[in-house]
């Protein structure tokens, strides 16, 4: 079950107007309290009561900074000094929304000094901004009606990026081997952290082998169970194979689950070489990424955190690269070894686990989900490593055509068309750094995409 946003409150007014407005202050704490519940079924937003000195900022900064909140989003309940921010929002490292809101939509002319005291939040806002940018905080901006659908919808991607970015900070990314060579993946780990926010760990085959032999008959016949209600299954797949399969899926779970992982890659040659592997874990990869496991193949940690990311982001993010272009269809084929999120499969054709005979890493066929990706839009994204602390997000979007069954293709397989085109995509892709492993999404993304470009700091480039 996909986990809501969880943003705290911060309603800003001051005790100015307590005198003039007897009330003001209950009045408002109930604007805030309605603004929480009309924003109650894509987050959960914590208010406690509003901030009306310095120090009241203060203390709800620093306790939001010390709970589980994703985000933090500010409210003028009145106006209120822009000053007043400037020591706490330094020490925070919280994500940023200031919510450009008033109580009422529209100025009418049976208006008083009460309302106008109500509802006078945008000067306020313009202060507190002002001070905000004076610090450097990096802070993001919505202004529109509270109880509209386009400030829930804009609200919704703040939050859902505010909850990426927080996620991102306590993310761990284990690596099992790296492909010696392969220039695109490469990134320097301690400023890839900085910046971007996870840890990347080299971890053994050892490590999942340890656990891979205590796996129980009972584990591996349920998920085989499992399995049997969202695939279909080969006839040809021996059953000893596919249930060493599962045991490898199982294994690498309960390493990454014990160990704290959400992301994850397993570079071939790292089992082939280990030596008491029979397969590769193309199946594990599959349904970790259906589970909700970032996933980059090779060794890549930037493919496998961007996958993450576009499971909290967006959800049900996938893991492929761009395989052949296609001039006529003006399309790309996209695919890969046989590791995709089974979740973006078409719904009109059944999602295949297969006998799959693979030469790479000679070992044994691999069972293989196979399936095509639904037809509609799309996004493609890559995230590149300059130099230092330098990243760079390359976006593309289109649609993924609804093409014919490839027979003969035996691993997770799609067109793709940008909406730019094959040649221009391809241009820009290739001029800005693209990478060979992309994260897709089903959907126009790139709103949210590029929202976390610009809270984490880096450089968004749409081609």
């Amino acid at each position: 079950m996909e986990k809501k946003p969880k943003i705290g409150l911060i309603g800003i007014m001051q005790e100015l107007y307590d005198d003039m407005l007897p009330g003001i202050t209950e009045r408002q704490t109930n604007y805030a309290k309605s603004i929480a519940k009309q924003l109650s079924d894509v987050a959960d937003v914590v208010f406690t009561v509003p901030a009306r000195v310095r120090d009241d900022i203060e203390k709800q900064v620093k306790m939001f900074n010390n709970s589980d909140v994703d985000g933090i989003m500010i409210v003028m309940l009145t106006y209120s000094p822009g000053m007043r921010l400037v020591r706490t929002f330094q020490e925070n490292h919280l994500p940023v929304l200031l919510a450009n809101i008033q109580p009422e939509p529209t100025v009418t002319d049976k208006w008083d000094m009460g309302d106008l005291t109500y509802n006078q939040g945008v000067h306020g806002a313009q202060d507190n901004a002002n001070a905000l940018l004076r610090i450097g905080v990096n802070f993001q901006i919505i202004s529109d009606d509270w109880k509209s659908e386009t400030f829930k919808s804009a609200f919704l991607d703040w939050a859902k990026t505010a909850q990426t970015v927080t996620k991102l900070r306590k993310m761990k990314v284990a690596v099992f081997g790296q492909m010696p060579g392969m220039g695109d993946i490469t990134v320097d780990s301690s400023a890839f952290m900085r910046k971007i926010g996870p840890q990347i760990i080299h971890e053994s085959m050892g490590s999942i082998y340890s656990i891979f032999e205590k796996v129980g008959e009972k584990e591996i016949d349920d998920l085989i169970e499992k399995q049997k209600k969202h695939f279909q299954i080969d006839p040809k797949l021996k059953k000893e194979d596919h249930k060493y399969a599962v045991r490898f899926e199982i294994a690498i779970k309960k390493f990454l689950e014990t160990n704290g992982y959400e992301a994850f890659s397993i570079y071939f040659q790292a089992v082939a070489n280990d030596g008491r592997f029979r397969q590769l874990p193309m199946m594990a990869a599959s349904d970790l990424l259906a589970e909700g496991y970032g996933y980059g193949a090779e060794g890549d940690a930037c493919a496998a955190t961007l996958v993450a990311a576009g499971h909290t982001l967006i959800g049900d993010a996938h893991f492929t690269e761009m395989y052949a272009m296609d001039f006529k269809r003006n399309s790309i084929l996209m695919s890969h070894m046989g590791e995709g999120n089974w979740k973006v499969a078409r719904k009109d054709r059944p999602v295949k686990l297969i006998d799959r005979p693979l030469g790479i890493g000679n070992l044994e066929n691999p069972p293989t989900v196979l399936f095509s990706a639904q037809p509609g839009a799309a996004t493609i994204t890559s995230l590149v490593a300059l130099e230092g602390e330098g990243f760079r997000l390359v976006v593309s979007k289109g649609d993924v055509l609804d093409t014919e069954e490839m027979p003969h293709v035996e691993m997770p397989y799609f067109h793709f068309k940008p909406e730019t085109g094959v040649r221009n995509a391809l241009n820009g892709w290739l001029k800005n750094g693209g990478t060979h492993h992309e994260c897709f999404n089903l959907g126009d993304q790139t709103r949210r995409w590029k929202l976390l470009c610009e809270m984490l700091g880096i450089e968004y480039a749409e081609v």
